[in-house]
């Protein structure tokens, strides 16, 4: 079985936890190799080679507060900061009918009558036009 390991990152030299956990995720990934690095240089080094963000400036249309948002803001359509783009979120999730669950959608479709299919001259099957039923 697993047992955690202390490893010493070679980016920093600080020593490091590789879990019993960690270890058996290696194993079931067919990973062979420990961990070289801690996870803050694992962390800087993946985020070293992604282009930094571009962020614009922008007044929110809610409350004015000044916020940095990564896309260019147009004037035909409002920015909102982080805390007001949350809050209409919330409200809209709160207005919205509920959403069937899977089950229900799966007993919806199973009372569905299946499609009819017939052979066409090219002998491939297609699906027949259904009749339109009013519900």
């Amino acid at each position: 079985m697993y047992e955690d390991k202390t490893l010493v990152c070679k980016e920093c030299s600080s020593e490091f936890v590789f879990t019993a956990g960690e270890q058996e995720f290696y194993a079931t990934r067919g990973f062979e190799n420990e961990p070289q690095r801690c996870k803050p240089c694992r962390d800087n080094r993946k985020n070293a080679s992604r282009a930094a963000r571009e962020m614009h400036e922008a007044t929110c249309a809610s409350c004015g507060a000044e916020a940095k948002v990564p896309f260019k803001p147009r004037e035909d359509r409002p920015v909102y900061c982080s805390e007001c783009f949350a809050k209409m979120k919330e409200e809209e999730s709160a207005q919205d009918p509920v959403q069937p669950s899977a089950p229900e959608v799966a007993e919806e479709l199973a009372e569905e009558p299946a499609p009819e299919l017939v052979e066409d001259s090219a002998q491939e099957l297609v699906e027949e036009p259904a009749e339109e039923s009013v519900f």
